[in-house]
């Protein structure tokens, strides 16, 4: 199994890291480490590389885990709870709540403030993004706010359509320094750590760090569903160590 830490100088006392597809119990095609419920695989098998994880990373609580939707939905959680809730992004104040973002490909936004009190785990598919996931998950914080993104499909592999362009460039005419032209039929290659780098500066967040890992990629680390179709999910989490 294998952890991959946040290289940002967060304060002391927050927790985080992104899961990877190695270790676990799944079988094909989900091969290894599937944390997600809602791809397949079977139950059993997924609870039980959910409860392998906990107890490797040395969680407080089980993770808080969510029903995504590439919604603009920021929950906020005061206690660890079971039920799994209508959200794309956790928001807690509180010691001990393990927050919880699912991907294989899309953004896993890491957020917390420098003070160590507050922090956020945030969904962000290119839909939420243009949407405004990111600006949601920011009105929650006090202070100055600190941002990692973790491993999702990188910008030699994200092909989009001028839909996605539009929906970026109506917002920030900048955004259109993140498509690179392929030249052929209006599809673009976007660079998803340059359109979350961008909001997250419009809205006062300079501190923005990155795994810099392509789930697409690297098919032996990560799940992708991009490249696979049919296939598991990594998580990435967050949390205020009591």
């Amino acid at each position: 199994m294998e952890m991959i830490i946040p290289n940002w100088p967060a304060p002391k006392n927050i927790k985080a890291f992104a899961s990877t597809r190695t270790g676990g119990c799944s079988q094909a095609p989900y091969n290894g480490l599937n944390l997600g419920a809602h791809v397949g695989d079977d139950d059993k098998t997924v609870q039980q590389n959910r409860a392998l994880l906990a107890e490797f990373a040395k969680m407080p609580s089980a993770p808080v885990w969510l029903n995504q939707t590439h919604s603009t939905v920021v929950t906020k959680v005061n206690q660890p709870t079971g039920e799994v809730l209508n959200a794309d992004g956790l928001f807690t104040q509180n010691s001990g709540i393990v927050c919880s973002a699912m991907t294989a490909d899309c953004l896993p936004v890491l957020l917390t403030n420098t003070d160590g009190t507050q922090v956020a785990a945030v969904h962000a598919g290119w839909r939420g993004l243009a949407n405004g996931i990111v600006e949601n998950a920011l009105l929650h914080f006090e202070g100055e706010v600190m941002a990692w993104i973790g491993p999702a499909i990188g910008k030699d592999a994200f092909e989009v359509g001028e839909d996605v362009l539009n929906a970026f460039c109506s917002f920030e005419p900048q955004a259109k320094l993140a498509f690179q032209d392929k030249g052929s039929s209006g599809k673009y290659l976007a660079d998803m750590n340059l359109l979350v780098t961008q909001r997250l500066n419009k809205s006062g967040v300079t501190q923005v760090y990155y795994s810099d890992l392509c789930t697409y990629q690297n098919p032996e680390q990560f799940y992708s569903y991009r490249r696979d179709g049919v296939t598991g999910r990594q998580a990435t989490f967050i949390w205020i160590e009591s």
